[in-house]
């Protein structure tokens, strides 16, 4: 009997498990931080979402695999942002015809105190002394791919701050490689790489950052148990707190004053203990606007700002965009079994111009999106993800005359014949290569279409993406 009275997250893919839609309403996350994020996962993969959920123990999969309602009274897992979750789950494949399309899930969150103190989020694993450790990649400096200069210089300092006791603060929009920098300093440094652990401040309810942080004695409040705080149990290490601005700014003043005498007290305690921990933090904006939006308290900035890494976005390094492309290929390449040799100049030129919100992290995703798909050994802009040509579609009428100003001049034939081929290219590609629906966005009958897809060497199966 299913036991489930309400539900607070609904979600929606298909029988590739792309997310065809997903909305999560949760009071213990900032509610438009997360609109914003559920949006993102649309059109990408649930397992990319949700990466340390294996296939056994998702129920998405096994309803789609099944063809069967699956109904799971506990499930605890985490996205790719940290936040954990444990929910009870009823998952129903969707079904045409005796073909399973996909699978829709209803969840209730039932996650307690209990699932937030373990902490899965902080990737912690036990070694052979039951201590707790984090399992670190293995990127150093020499991982991180850059011509700027301001990176360039941003690797010099971090080299420096890698051994320095003081604190260090990054900041950058997401997707510029924060975390890459911390796990090189890491590396880098000459503390223990054995005693490092990492934070989401916006995985944590208020009401537990302190112990969580400094420990707490049994009684300190109802339930509370003798537990130790990650800065003891980072002791001559190194404790990341990303997504600094999302702690509250309460326990940010306890914080400050913990970097400052280097002492911690338990919660519950009256004795204090000297610590020695090498603090990184990050942000994904501007610190002088968290602090005037008041996410990060003015003093904790002061005191973080000696030792300051500003990550320069992909859009103010242009330069870097040829030298990614080519990394990335060949890091697909190998994955997709694909002998992908370059992208076609038009696309280069749409790379260059486009404002890549999402920085590195998409260009990385979207040049894997479309070497999984493609045939040939160029990439060209109709192996393009539909959600970036809808935003290329949007492009400001600014940029628009900023092309039209850097174009050379041409006949007026072979300018109409560009703007049809241009024309049918994006209705194809908005399309997937169904003709019918081309047709109607380029308000011709679907006979004329094929005929001029004929006439200008057109063929729809290069539009459509290969099923997996």
């Amino acid at each position: 009997m299913w036991k489930i009275d309400y539900i607070d997250s609904l979600a929606i893919v298909d029988k590739n498990f792309k997310v065809l839609h997903s909305f999560r309403y949760n009071p213990r996350f900032d509610e438009d931080i997360m609109e914003n994020i559920y949006l993102d996962y649309i059109n990408k993969n649930f397992f990319e979402i949700y990466p340390y959920l294996s296939q056994d123990e998702s129920t998405m999969y096994e309803a789609i695999k099944s063809n069967r309602i699956v109904y799971n009274e506990s499930q605890t897992f985490t996205d790719y942002l940290g936040r954990v979750f444990h929910t009870m789950n009823l998952t129903i494949p969707i079904v045409r015809e005796g073909e399973v399309l996909g699978a829709i899930e209803l969840s209730k969150d039932i996650t307690s105190i209990d699932d937030l103190e373990r902490i899965p989020n902080l990737k912690i694993i036990k070694d052979k002394k039951k201590s707790q450790t984090v399992d670190l990649e293995k990127f150093t400096f020499k991982d991180i791919v850059t011509v700027n200069q301001e990176m360039l210089e941003n690797i010099r300092r971090a080299k420096i701050f890698s051994n320095s006791p003081s604190a260090t603060l990054i900041y950058g929009e997401t997707g510029t490689g924060k975390e890459l920098f911390v796990q090189a300093m890491v590396n880098y440094g000459n503390r223990s790489r054995e005693k490092f652990i990492a934070l989401s401040c916006a995985a944590i309810p208020e009401n537990l950052f302190e112990s969580i942080l400094f420990g707490s004695v049994k009684g300190a409040y109802t339930g509370a148990d003798d537990r130790i705080g990650l800065f003891e149990q980072t002791h001559k290490g190194v404790l990341f707190l990303d997504e600094l601005n999302s702690m509250p700014v309460q326990i940010q003043a306890k914080l400050l004053r913990v970097l400052q005498d280097r002492v911690v007290r338990k919660l519950g305690s009256e004795t204090e203990k000297r610590i020695d921990v090498k603090v990184i933090g990050a942000i994904n904006c501007d610190p002088l606007d968290a602090i005037e939006r008041g996410q990060l308290r003015e003093d904790l900035f002061y005191r973080l700002s000696s030792n300051l890494i500003r990550l320069v976005p992909l859009r103010e390094r242009k330069e870097d965009i040829p030298i990614y492309i080519d990394y990335f290929i060949k890091e697909h390449n190998g994955v997709y079994g694909k002998n992908i040799e370059g992208i076609s100049t038009a696309l280069m030129d749409l790379f260059l111009n486009y404002d890549w919100k999402g920085n590195v992290r998409e260009l990385k995703h979207i040049l894997e999106a479309m070497i999984s798909i493609a045939n040939e050994n160029t990439l060209t802009v109709k192996h393009l993800p539909l959600y970036m040509t809808g935003r290329i579609s949007k492009e400001s009428p600014q940029k628009a005359k900023k092309h039209i100003n850097q174009a050379p001049l041409i006949s007026l034939n072979n300018a109409l014949a560009k703007t049809e081929l241009d024309l049918l290219n994006r209705a194809l590609i908005w399309s997937g290569g169904h003709l019918t629906k081309a047709a109607e966005i380029l308000g011709i009958p679907r006979q004329t279409l094929k005929y001029r897809m004929k006439k200008l060497g057109i063929k729809s199966q290069d539009y459509k993406q290969k099923k997996s």
